[in-house]
């Protein structure tokens, strides 16, 4: 018998500790090399721990307990072997099979039956309202199909009616004098979802969220934080997508979005106001030559922000590609440590949440972070004329230690000159013209 041992991995340096978020396979059961046995939380992300080997396994650390890097935490018997996978299949598809066929001669038989018993019905009650009854009964408070349907609308039990129909069954004319009534469990459950009582829960929190937590109530405490807002006209990233989505889907495979054109403007817009795109280390002030750009992205385990490498090298297609890739990773529970590490400013979209204006936190050590939020179609007065564009409001955090109010400003001006007239992207910030003429 060859037993092998499961150790905790690092998640990174500096982290000695992590938490058995939550037990994917337990004792006794037989797993194959490289399957998942659990989650783990660390400070900086949640990893997986995989199957080294095959065989049948012993946890020795609960779900929720707070372990060492190096720990030992599963144990393989690898004498035992998992079930040849074809065999299962063979056997599980014959039984299916088997059950089918079985399944579709009673169902003949039955819908034969039936077919007599509605006849029978039909003959001595052609106005039956539940369908079929006649020789058929029903269970005590057994819905009819229209009570059944307008009590899923309206959140009804059949515990809260009494049936008048035959053998007791609920018509839908007992639901509808019932919500006529105004029944007071029926009132109570539609004027909201709640349902009353004075119970609480209470979950220990990870250590991604606390880790979160401190850096929050750090960054508040430790920065100068300000917030600068402006607003954008998107109606010509609009036309510009309306006219080659289809274009750049077949050529590229992939959607352009508004993420794309936002973090090209905002890697232009960092090589002419450099202090955004820097940091403060100690008493040094550090300005990054190129942008790794944080796409802040949704995930199972709340916010995660992987970084674009050289986003400034991107064409769109890259930069939408990649954004693609590291969202299915955040989806799936894939992303490393590496992934996230690094960044030298931050992009967040709220407005994927209906968000219409707020003040995103810095991400440390970076210095400032672009918050996007929805596109509302409002009027605006364009060369004299009131006219309705799509509009988004856009906000900017910085730390006032590193950025003056002049260069936060700057900068977000600079994003919305580059967004609202997109060829500028192309030429620094510059429109062709300017660059014509050299100006």
């Amino acid at each position: 018998m060859a037993i092998v041992e499961l150790k905790v991995p690092s998640p990174g340096e500096s982290i000695t500790e992590v938490v058995i978020a939550k037990w994917i396979k337990n004792t006794g059961d037989i797993v194959e090399k490289d399957e998942v046995l659990a989650e783990i939380d660390s400070d900086k992300a949640t990893l997986t721990l995989n199957a080294e080997e095959s065989g049948k396994i012993e946890v020795l650390a609960a779900e929720g307990e707070t372990v060492k890097v190096g720990q030992v935490v599963v144990k393989i018997d690898t004498s035992f072997k998992p079930e040849a996978k074809s065999e299962a299949v063979s056997a599980k598809t014959e039984t299916k099979t088997e059950a089918k066929s079985q399944d579709v001669s009673t169902k003949s038989e039955t819908k034969t039956e039936v077919k007599k018993e509605v006849s029978a019905s039909l003959t001595t009650n052609p106005l039956t309202l539940s369908g079929v009854e006649g020789k058929s009964t029903y269970a005590t408070g057994t819905p009819s199909i229209a009570a059944t349907k307008i009590m899923a609308e309206n959140n009804i039990s059949s515990n809260q009616l009494n049936g008048s129909g035959k053998d007791g069954r609920i018509t839908k004319q007992d639901v509808l004098a019932a919500l006529s009534n105004g029944l007071p469990n029926v009132t109570k459950v539609l004027s909201n979802t709640w349902k009353g009582g004075r119970d609480k829960d209470r979950a220990k929190m990870t250590s991604l969220r606390k880790t979160v937590a401190k850096r929050l109530v750090a960054v508040k405490n430790e920065t100068a934080m300000l917030t600068t807002f402006n607003e954008i006209d998107m109606n010509a990233i609009y036309d510009i997508r309306a006219r080659y989505k289809d274009k750049f889907k077949e050529v590229y495979g992939t959607n352009v979005g508004f993420m794309s054109f936002f973090t090209k403007a905002v890697t232009e817009a960092l090589y002419h106001f450099p202090a955004v795109n820097g940091m403060i280390d100690g008493e040094e002030l550090v300005y990054n030559k190129y942008c790794d750009i944080g796409i802040a992205v949704s995930a199972p385990k709340g916010l995660m922000v992987p970084v674009l490498r050289n986003a400034e090298l991107m064409s769109l297609a890259e930069i939408e590609k990649g954004i693609k890739e590291l969202a299915l990773k955040a989806r799936d529970g894939k992303l490393s440590i590496a992934d996230m590490e690094g960044g030298t400013f931050t992009i967040t979209n709220g407005g994927v949440f209906g968000s219409m204006m707020s003040t995103p936190i810095i991400n440390p050590p970076q210095s400032a972070i672009l918050g996007m939020h929805n596109v509302v179609e409002r009027p605006m007065a364009i060369n004299g004329q009131v006219v309705i564009r799509p509009m988004m409001y856009v906000a900017l955090s910085y730390d006032h230690r590193i950025i003056d109010g002049r260069e936060s400003v700057g900068f977000l001006v600079k994003v919305k000159e580059m967004l609202e007239n997109p060829s500028r992207i192309l030429f620094g910030g510059k429109l062709p013209e300017e660059v014509l003429l050299g100006l």
